[in-house]
């Protein structure tokens, strides 16, 4: 039906527009400093996730993650709890990311790689292995240990050039690329196999009042549902789909050729694939401005100020030299003389951009320095 294709177009430039939306944020981070603009871990829920745990058991936030990313943490819960995976399916800007590659390999191949189910279904408890893992180090190290191998946190850094992609995230990079190759052969290649995220999701779901149903009487078994599932679920073999891997995308319902075939229910009232994205979306948004309104929505940490009480370990790359000085309470010219660089160089420059003056300078040999 026509209706059904434009709700699926929809979809795809509401993903697109989440997916613009945190590159050109990643791209302000390096361009401006994460002073001004939040870090791409910032808008990750799961950055809230870890960053839980050790506010719990340490009291602290991890560094680069601030209370904006458990807001967005308790939100997308929400929407778990009620839409199941919906911010997978409708919002997840990596997942985008993947989908579109993936639509670009359809064009390529002209044809739809499915995983042999013997290396698939091992393949798909990965994701929780990685959720564990990376739970236990972050209580562990109380901090984002995980940045380096992050390949969303690699596609957040490919703005700040080759160099310092490979030098800071070269794991991270080869889990990135392996993920786009992935994604041109088979559909939401990291969602399926290895996102810690998606895993949580899929655990929380299970506590939803919703699922999909279908209809056998009115099935024609035209398999449409199976080969538009982002996530090859066996739709048309299930009569109700409460899978955790089911991202709840719409896709199987919008693509049935026959009308209340395919539904989505809470409890045992059908909702229509629209009302369910304006759903997701109000509670997302409406989430988001009421916490801003209230000031608990933060994503970058408060300007330094002479009532800033700051340690070495916590100066980062975007802070000025000024701000180092007011940050540490320590005399500006004394800090010029702690790191060994002249007073030729203005106050206002950011310690990441003093390389360009002093070859061999780092923001970690820095911290040293100034201990």
């Amino acid at each position: 039906m026509k209706s059904n294709k434009i709700l699926k177009n929809l979809r795809y430039i509401l993903l697109a527009i989440f997916l613009i939306h945190s590159t050109v944020e990643a791209y302000l981070h390096q361009l401006l400093g994460g002073g001004n603009e939040p870090s791409i871990h910032a808008l990750c829920p799961y950055g809230g996730l870890e960053t839980l745990y050790s506010l719990i058991f340490g009291g602290t936030f991890i560094q680069k993650i601030f209370s904006g990313t458990l807001v967005i943490l308790i939100i997308t819960l929400i929407i778990a709890i009620i839409f199941r995976r919906s911010f997978c399916g409708l919002i997840c800007p990596f997942g985008a990311l993947q989908e579109f590659f993936g639509i670009i390999g359809k064009k390529i191949f002209r044809k739809i790689f499915i995983m042999p189910e013997k290396i698939d279904k091992p393949l798909r408890y990965l994701k929780y292995i990685v959720l564990l893992l990376t739970l236990f180090l972050a209580w562990k190290t109380a901090g984002l240990w995980v940045n380096p191998y992050d390949p969303w946190a690699a596609y957040g850094h490919i703005s700040a050039g080759l160099t310092s992609l490979v030098e800071e995230y070269s794991i991270a990079l080869i889990i990135l690329i392996v993920t786009i190759v992935g994604s041109l052969l088979y559909d939401r290649f990291f969602c399926k196999y290895l996102c810690p995220m998606g895993a949580f999701y899929g655990i929380v779901s299970k506590l939803s009042p919703s699922k999909i149903t279908r209809n056998e009487t009115t099935c024609i078994n035209c398999g449409l549902c199976d080969k538009n599932c982002p996530v090859n679920i066996k739709v048309s073999e299930l009569k109700e789909i409460k899978s955790a891997e089911c991202i709840n995308c719409q896709s199987c319902i919008l693509s049935c050729p026959k009308n209340n075939t395919l539904e989505f229910k809470v409890k045992n009232k059908s909702i229509k694939p629209v009302f369910i994205s304006l759903f997701v979306f109000v509670i997302f948004f409406s989430g988001i401005g009421i916490t801003k309104l209230m000031g608990i929505y933060e994503l970058t940490p408060p300007p330094i100020t002479s009532e800033t009480k700051m340690t070495p370990e916590e100066i980062k790359g975007y802070m000025t030299i000024e701000e180092v000085s007011v940050g540490l309470k320590i005399d500006i010219n004394e800090v010029y003389k702690k790191l060994e660089i002249p007073t030729s160089i203005p106050q206002n420059t950011k310690l990441k951009e003093i390389p360009n003056t002093i070859p061999g300078f780092d923001v970690e040999g820095a911290r040293e320095k100034l201990k």
